[in-house]
């Protein structure tokens, strides 16, 4: 009798961790092992689609000290860059996507550029994720309205050591991380959290 209410407390906790659950592994595509990125990193450079035939630029908005931008004569302003990794079948993502939305619209006009660089189809093809909606009309069905980059072969995905999903990056002017986000939490005070952050790094020269 002993055994069966263990086993029954047992099933109960997993059951609860699961539900208390804010981030999810993404399936291995070409390994990120041993990247490990904290603030104070340099962010790695990335070129990423997103329409057809046309690419965004990390150096467009942030490079190192005393280097140029790489739009430097039609874009001379340094920006602050959030970068979140997601994919459409990532529930965490989900939970914090609406967060995201509001801090976009809430600096809209500001120099910070917010970009989600998604993977759903660098992991498509493994079990189980086959059919993962499609970004874009997805997350504009869900009033989700922030840039979109595909990162269809996990390239940034590894560079970035995105193992884990939602993971978040601040990066200011001078392409360095400053903050870093490992899942979702509900109950933090996430909005006021990454606004702290991003509003410091607008008022830093």
């Amino acid at each position: 009798m002993k055994r069966i209410g263990l086993a029954f407390v047992l099933i109960w906790l997993s059951t609860f961790a699961m539900a208390q659950k804010t981030e999810v592994a993404v399936p291995d595509t070409n390994g990120s092992e041993g990247v490990v990125l904290k603030p104070g990193d340099l962010a790695p450079s990335w070129a990423l689609m997103y329409a057809p035939g046309k690419f965004e630029f990390l150096k467009n908005w942030t490079v190192e000290r005393g280097k140029r931008l790489r739009r430097f004569k039609t874009q001379p302003v340094r920006h602050v860059v959030v970068l979140s990794f997601f994919a459409t079948w990532c529930k965490p993502c989900m939970k914090e996507l609406p967060y995201l939305q509001n801090l976009y619209e809430k600096y809209q006009g500001k120099n910070v550029k917010f970009f989600l660089v998604d993977i759903t189809e660098a992991t498509r093809n493994n079990p189980g994720y086959e059919n993962s909606p499609v970004a874009g009309p997805f997350l504009r069905s869900k009033g989700v309205m922030i840039p979109i980059l595909n990162d269809n072969r996990g390239v940034a995905k590894e560079r970035y050591g995105a193992k884990t999903l939602p993971r978040l990056f601040i990066i200011d002017k001078y392409q360095t991380i400053r903050m870093t986000k490992q899942g979702f939490h509900e109950g933090e005070d996430f909005e006021g959290e990454l606004s702290a952050m991003i509003d410091k790094l607008l008022a830093e020269e």
